[in-house]
């Protein structure tokens, strides 16, 4: 039983926006399990409506599970106290706004808001996962991690580069991490984009513990015409939050 339900979570985890639709035999081949057992566990899937099959005998995911990201987005704690401070920061700047969770090696995006003069980030989409060593959010995520996790991800994961400006020597990043901590924020410098920068705050439960991120995105040339301004507005953003989840160790 608990093989059948890691193989399903395994199953699932292979649609995304590249890979939207999947055959039996496919998936029986990146699984690496018989077609037998593939046709029927994907079949049940889409009895459950965890899939749904196509005319030409594929698969897709099924609305069942719009259903259950909605349920959680209701129920979660944090979305609900951060997304109406998010709202204020992206109606305030009219750019782009992000809040992400470290969920095993990689940084998630739980929330995204959009404002009229954002850039677009096809990357950041909602449940995207990315690598947490290139962006402002998931370096703040990393950097409030431990280090035996950091090293374990970094170990797992690695370092690619994306652009010229990305972190792909573990003690560098060690030492991105260090002045992460110490002075409160992160930033992403042409790190994962080139002409795309972020600015990434950790916001905390009542805990004192380190449960998101937040950040904004912009174009390199308006972000360094202000790049104060957003620190200091992501910063004070992160910390509304955290108040609002009942932390109040920041000043």
């Amino acid at each position: 039983m608990l093989q059948t339900i890691q193989k399903a979570g395994e199953l699932l985890a292979l649609f995304d926006h590249e890979h939207a639709e999947w055959g039996v035999r496919e998936v029986a081949a990146q699984l690496k399990m018989a077609k037998s057992s593939t046709h029927d566990l994907m079949a049940s899937l889409a009895q459950l409506g965890f899939l749904n099959k196509t005319e030409e005998n594929r698969y897709r995911l099924g609305w069942r599970l719009v259903t259950l990201s909605e349920t959680l987005l209701a129920t979660t704690e944090l979305l609900r106290e951060a997304r109406p401070v998010m709202e204020d920061l992206a109606a305030q700047y009219q750019e782009t706004i992000h809040l992400a969770v470290l969920d095993d090696t990689q940084a998630v995006y739980v929330d995204k808001l959009e404002g009229k003069q954002a850039v677009r980030v096809e990357l950041t989409s909602l449940g995207a996962r990315l690598y947490a060593h290139c962006s402002a959010l998931g370096k703040v995520l990393l950097a409030y991690s431990s280090e035996a996790q950091v090293k374990r991800i970094v170990q797992t994961a690695g370092l690619p580069g994306f652009t010229p400006n990305t972190i792909t020597d573990e003690e560098e990043l060690g030492q991105a991490l260090a002045k992460i901590r110490k002075q409160g924020y992160a930033y992403d410098l042409e790190e994962i984009l080139l002409d795309l920068c972020c600015v990434g705050a950790p916001i905390y439960n009542h805990t004192g513990q380190v449960i998101a991120a937040i950040s904004m995105s912009l174009p390199a040339y308006r972000f360094r015409r202000s790049q104060v301004e957003y620190r200091d507005a992501i910063v004070r953003t992160a910390r509304a939050i955290s108040a609002r989840l009942g932390y109040y160790g920041a000043s």
